[in-house]
């Protein structure tokens, strides 16, 4: 059983604890490694062992630096090594460079001019029905409220018919909104995961015989080594496409608008100011921090921070340490929607930054503009409960109440970012 960590022993932490996660009780932790050894050492009860990265500029090597760091041997920690063996060298997260950008070229050639309106279009739609929903309900769980956004979006992108929104709105919420007592999958998640592959795989079919303008098409014309993709490579790219762009956007939503509710004069001041939503939107990334940790394999003996890192082992960095590094942001534990500049590593850094990071980030624009906008007040009524997971930094339900600013309809405003 866990429990809060012994701040006078911060070494004796279980860093990896999906429950201290949870609980939100290691910032102190995070604070003491990143002084005293922000390249550290860990071993846990479960036998797992592997450096854990607290520091901004070791992170910035880690993330950088494919020839000494690896993603190909899986990206997160408790993962099956038998999965990420099978998926590596084939899924553009599991893929180190050249082949990486060959494969992120392919996805990168559906982002056309005509693709990207029709997504700030979309986004803009969603975000307005996100928004009627929750002043029509009152009170309601805006994790359920705000995951159309994401999975509209990432539909559009990759070409799913309008009118089968909804079903993966509902196998993704539950793919990727529950978790069991070990933070994986439950069975019900798995069923759900598998019904969305089963899904794109007929869009696969599809699109080799009636190509559109999207990612799924793309896909299935692109070439990597003179030979295109197979069905399997396709399937896991746009499965990490969907895993990536819906948790991002979800999390960092909700978290966004709960840090709003805390700081009422950061609330007001973005109220005030809509010229400040390109900030605001950096700052709350970097204090939400959807993925709390990237994992790396050592290729070869090498050195970080003045430690000994052998080949083969694992190097974790802590996205929620990174963040709030006081050598790269100051007063980084102060909610600040001004905040320039913002070296936050939230979608990581160099090669692999993340592919669908403006995506997500013209997500957060369009609601949080529309929020400024529309919104009078952001309330907490109810139960706000984390995801018990190291490897995600979100919520399971955050039951908010916004009231609607009476003016709102005829402000004509929604255009900012």
């Amino acid at each position: 059983m866990s429990t809060a960590p012994d701040l006078a022993d911060p070494v004796a932490v279980d860093v990896a604890d999906p429950v201290l996660h949870r609980d939100g009780v290691l910032p102190p932790v995070w604070r003491w490694m990143r002084h005293h050894d922000p390249v550290r050492w860990t071993e846990r009860s479960n036998k797992d062992a592997f450096w854990s990265v607290t520091a901004h500029a070791e992170a910035v090597q880690v993330l950088r630096d494919s020839k000494r760091f690896s993603s190909e041997r899986g990206i997160r920690l408790g993962g099956d090594p038998l999965a990420a063996a099978a998926a590596s060298r084939k899924m553009l997260i599991v893929t180190d460079p050249p082949r990486h950008g060959d494969i992120r070229r392919i996805i990168g050639a559906a982002f056309t001019a005509r693709t990207v309106q029709r997504l700030e279009q979309n986004m803009r739609e969603t975000v307005t029905a996100c928004l009627d929903e929750a002043f029509e309900q009152g009170a309601g769980d805006f994790v359920q409220t705000i995951a159309r956004l994401p999975v509209s979006v990432i539909c559009d992108l990759l070409g799913v018919p309008r009118e089968d929104w909804g079903f993966m709105l509902d196998r993704t919420t539950v793919a990727f909104g529950a978790v069991d007592e070990h933070g994986g999958p439950t069975a019900d998640a798995a069923e759900a995961h598998t019904d969305i592959l089963l899904y794109y795989l007929e869009l696969v079919k599809q699109r080799r015989r009636s190509p559109r303008e999207d990612v799924v098409t793309a896909l299935t014309q692109g070439e990597v080594d003179g030979r295109p993709l197979t069905d399997e490579e396709i399937l896991l790219n746009c499965d990490g496409l969907i895993s990536g762009g819906n948790e991002t956007t979800r999390h960092a939503a909700v978290g966004g608008l709960l840090a709003l509710a805390a700081h009422p004069d950061q609330w007001q001041a973005l109220r005030d100011d809509p010229g400040l939503l390109p900030t605001a939107v950096e700052e709350i990334l970097r204090w939400t921090t959807p993925g709390a940790h990237t994992l790396r394999t050592a290729v070869r003996d090498t050195e970080l921070a003045g430690r000994a890192i052998g080949a083969g082992q694992f190097v974790v960095v802590w996205g929620a340490a990174v963040n709030r590094d006081e050598s790269v942001f100051d007063e980084p534990d102060t909610f600040r929607l001004d905040r320039k500049p913002n070296r936050h590593l939230t979608f990581g850094h160099g090669a692999h930054y993340c592919l669908g990071g403006a995506l997500a980030t013209s997500e957060l624009r369009v609601l949080f503009g529309e929020v400024a906008r529309r919104v009078a007040a952001i309330g907490v009524p109810g139960p706000v409960r984390r995801v018990r997971s190291n490897h995600i930094a979100g919520f399971e339900e955050a039951v908010l109440a916004l009231e609607p600013a009476a003016a709102a309809g005829t402000n004509g405003g929604g255009q900012h970012g």
